[in-house]
């Protein structure tokens, strides 16, 4: 399965994904559909871990479940930490027809035209403050912005990684970034997140040093891409998160908190997970990821969204 910035996932055809519409009148007739089989009305799911299986792979019995929930009037939101990049060729099979919760909620976009619908935005001062901390501990920051339609994803300040595990995000990433040469603390204009990597426990006294110096002012958690060996350290501004993307959302569409499901695998679904109207873990999630969670589904190498779906519709 192909990822990246591929020129023809940024020149998706309108007809492959559903009739041409403006997101606006897509909502409206969304608004209309009957809603007769389930309380739940939007189904807000992750990618790695949940959707896709070890393989990276969606299945034919999760995606037949998944364009059934569409059909029976449940709107189905990808709610990733993924780049919209990687996140697009996921639309046309699941017959997505509702905006891309990306970048862990900093990014929303609409598929069908990529248009921006909300983009995080940082203090600056604390930005500028978090970067220099990142540089100063010997990492380099990767500052994720929404350069979509200049065909690539981020910013980096070296040409050359500082360590092994950011040096194998670049290698798995060619021509997705472009290099940074201002000063570290001046960053580029439209930066929405921030991520760097290494160890599980440099990462972790990062974050802890990011809270520390910069107080208040950042959403930050640590995890594993399985894409990586390494792990990462992400923040976007504070009270930015999966979640809240969502909730902005479900308030377009009329639709309350007890009606939606989320359903994830690791500590960026926490906060969707603990906030719906009824949050699943996949059985291959993470403990405290579980200890959130209403109820536990099977998990992503068992078509575990295939039970929840069943759940949902009855």
């Amino acid at each position: 399965m192909k990822h990246g910035n591929d020129a023809s996932l940024r020149k998706l055809n309108a007809s492959q994904i559903l009739a041409h519409a403006t997101f606006a009148e897509r909502k409206a007739t969304i608004g209309n559909r009957l809603d007769s089989m389930s309380k739940y009305r939007i189904l807000a799911i992750d990618i790695d871990g949940t959707l896709v299986n070890s393989d990276d792979r969606l299945t034919a019995e999760t995606r037949s479940a998944l364009i059934r929930a569409g059909e029976a009037g449940i709107r189905v939101i990808l709610a990733t930490g993924r780049r919209y990049s990687r996140t697009l060729h996921l639309v046309e099979p699941l017959k997505i027809d509702v905006p891309l919760v990306t970048a862990s909620g900093a990014l929303v976009k609409d598929p069908l035209d990529h248009c921006t619908l909300y983009r995080a935005e940082f203090d600056q001062d604390a930005l500028s403050d978090a970067l220099r901390i990142i540089d100063r501990t010997g990492f380099d920051p990767v500052m994720c912005a929404d350069t979509f339609a200049e065909g690539f994803d981020y910013y980096h300040i070296r040409q050359e990684a500082r360590n092994s595990e950011l040096g194998e995000y670049y290698r798995l990433n060619p021509d997705c970034g472009r290099l940074w040469t201002a000063d570290v603390a001046d960053p580029p204009p439209g930066v929405f997140a921030v991520f760097t990597m290494g160890t599980k426990q440099q990462m972790l006294d990062l974050e802890a040093e990011l809270h520390r110096r910069v107080p208040d002012k950042l959403h930050t958690h640590v995890l594993r891409s399985p894409r990586y060996i390494g792990f990462m350290c992400e923040f976007s501004p504070a009270g930015v998160n999966k979640w809240s993307a969502i909730k902005r959302l479900a308030r377009e569409w009329g639709i309350s908190e007890r009606e939606i499901c989320a359903v994830g695998d690791d500590v960026n679904d926490i906060p969707m997970i603990r906030a719906a109207g009824l949050g699943v873990a996949m059985n291959n999630a993470r403990e405290e990821v579980k200890q959130a969670a209403d109820r536990i589904a099977p998990g992503h190498d068992h078509d575990g969204l295939v039970e929840v779906v069943e759940w949902l519709l009855g």
